[in-house]
């Protein structure tokens, strides 16, 4: 078991508005929240990088883009260029959605060349890198073959899910997924996160990441069960 304080737990959460209607104001929202919160990141649609990477521009708080979101299905080529335009235009940090009908029909040497490809453009511009798998489409055994390219290509993160479809992260992925990759290989859960016992269930059984909108409901439920008594660590 390890000992987080209030702020430590904070700096685990994504922060995350993925709407199709989201403005600018609702980002620089977002990014206000991010900051005032301590959180990881805020977690925007690409598109959006300019404005949250000027907004936390200074801070500790990471502008994070996602790529071809919420489906995966565009080309590697289209995918790098996204993820360089984003991190041009003040991203710090990238998920991505894998090509999910590659996955299902089998195609690892596409998948792995698409890794390689979007991780490289992290690395070379020294930024955290999330796979996101989308696992409500995948079997456990394609979830594996992942896992088996994660562990070859490096990502920083593997992610469980968009948080867009009828399923997001489980218990049980999280264990999977933690299991099968190496320890320089982190697993971000996302995807109906909404309590604070879902948040400390995730990080008990292996996240280290845990992607939300309800990231504010999940601190300050956290504030007032654990730390409102003036307890200075949470054991988990």
């Amino acid at each position: 078991m390890a000992k987080y304080t209030l702020n430590q737990l904070a700096q685990m959460i994504d922060h995350t508005n993925l709407s199709a209607t989201a403005t600018t104001a609702d980002i620089k929202n977002l990014c206000d929240e991010a900051k005032k919160y301590g959180f990881a990141s805020a977690v925007f649609n690409q598109v959006k990088s300019p404005i949250g990477g000027k907004c936390l521009a200074g801070s500790d708080i990471k502008a994070c883009a996602v790529i071809a979101f919420p489906l995966g299905q565009t080309s590697i080529e289209a995918k790098v260029f996204e993820t360089e335009n984003a991190l041009a235009n003040g991203a710090s940090e990238i998920d991505y959605v894998i090509n999910i009908s590659e996955a299902r029909e089998g195609n690892w040497d596409y998948l792995k060349r698409e890794m390689e490809a979007i991780v490289a453009v992290c690395h070379q511009h020294n930024v955290v890198s999330k796979v996101i798998f989308e696992n409500c489409y995948l079997s456990q055994a394609e979830i594996t073959k992942l896992c088996e390219i994660a562990s070859i290509v490096k990502p920083t993160f593997v992610k469980t899910s968009t948080g867009t479809t009828a399923s997001g992260a489980t218990v049980e992925d999280v264990l999977m997924m933690n299991k099968l990759t190496p320890s320089e290989v982190a697993v971000k859960a996302s995807g109906g996160v909404r309590t604070a016992d879902q948040f400390l269930e995730m990080l008990k059984h292996g996240a280290t990441r845990i992607g939300a909108s309800a990231g504010i409901a999940i601190v300050e439920e956290l504030q007032s069960r654990y730390f409102s008594s003036g307890e200075e660590y949470l054991e988990i």
